[in-house]
């Protein structure tokens, strides 16, 4: 609460007990809900019948947990484009697909200042993902290439490494994990005592980070499809844990158009990493763009999300007056 008191001046509720949200959807007449990931708390707010109850996640990824049975759940899913629909296709039984709201991805739109100091070479970023709940949704490169990875990078001349650890990496009690983490950031201090421009970015908005990055490397997760969405011009490297190129194309499509560091190719990506300056796979990356987000701009997300929230009130609101005419108990489930 506190949080946001200083980012919006829009009314805010919190809400301690069970008892009392109850009582805030009964005594108010909100007419739609987001939620923002499957925490378990959610399904306190979806016993409210009247609202139109909408999950959005918090990104777009290709990682196992992007797709659950609890999207049932929800009377509407916001999702980014086309790969998203096809995601849930795949993945779950006796699903309706109409549920399903293609609205691109809002947060992309906003514009940030550049954070970072001018510098004449090029600027590389790496940008882990974390290890997951389990093994199904482990999808770090830490463990295995984070340490090969930045030190083939700082090996490189005229070059800047950002390392942009997602948040949990810094809290792992994974030993590995920390082992790496701890490595990398070693390597960069000592470079940086002795002139070196790298940059060690746990915090930063990695948005903002973007706009000064000429490559990023990156694992299964929504970074990379944020900087191809906003970048598909620069090139753009994957890693695969599981060395499983098969499965990674079946299930990351991205990964048709970029290469991929795996145990089988790391030999011959990582000594000279050629594909950090090679542009040439600009169409296919546009090609992937366009069947992650839909055919979008950017700034024009913003307009479908608000867009579907508009006409999801507006055919909530019909759909109460509705009830409410025919004498019908829209919470009490009663029906002619």
């Amino acid at each position: 609460m506190r949080h946001f008191r200083k980012l919006t001046d829009l009314p805010k509720i919190f809400v301690r007990r069970l008892d009392d949200l109850v009582n805030l959807y009964d005594f108010n007449d909100f007419k739609l809900c987001l939620y923002v990931n499957n925490g378990v708390a959610n399904f306190q707010s979806l016993s409210a019948s009247r609202p139109v109850h909408v999950h959005v996640n918090h990104g777009e990824s290709d990682k196992l947990s992007m797709v659950s049975n609890q999207a049932k759940a929800y009377d509407r899913i916001f999702v980014a484009g086309p790969a998203a629909i096809e995601r849930h296709r795949a993945v779950l039984l006796d699903f309706d697909l109409d549920r399903l709201v293609a609205v691109g991805r809002p947060q992309l739109d906003t514009r940030f200042e550049s954070v970072l100091p001018p510098f004449h070479g090029r600027t590389v970023m790496y940008a882990p993902t974390w290890e997951g709940e389990n093994d199904a949704n482990n999808y770090t490169s830490m463990d295995l290439f984070g340490e090969g990875i930045v030190e083939a990078l700082v090996a490189l001349p005229d070059l800047r490494v950002i390392y942009k650890p997602h948040p949990r990496i810094t809290t792992t009690t994974t030993p590995a994990i920390a082992h790496a983490d701890e490595r990398i950031r070693e390597i960069l201090e000592e470079l940086n005592a002795t002139g070196g421009n790298h940059l060690v970015a746990p915090t930063e908005n990695i948005l903002a980070l973007f706009a000064d990055v000429d490559a990023l490397i990156t694992d299964v997760s929504s970074v990379g499809l944020d900087y191809l969405y906003l970048h598909p011009e620069k090139p753009l490297i994957l890693t695969d844990r599981r060395d499983d190129p098969e499965k990674l194309h079946r299930e990351v499509p991205v990964s048709r158009a970029c290469p991929v560091i795996s145990e089988t190719t790391r030999d011959e990506i990582l000594p000279e990493l050629k594909p950090l300056f090679d542009s040439s796979g600009t169409e296919h990356r546009l090609q992937m763009r366009k069947f992650y987000f839909g055919d979008r701009e950017r700034g024009s997300s913003t307009n479908a999300f608000i867009e579907a929230v508009g006409k999801l009130i507006d055919d909530r609101a019909v759909l109460l007056r509705y009830y409410e005419f025919h004498g019908q108990g829209a919470d009490s489930g009663e029906i002619d």
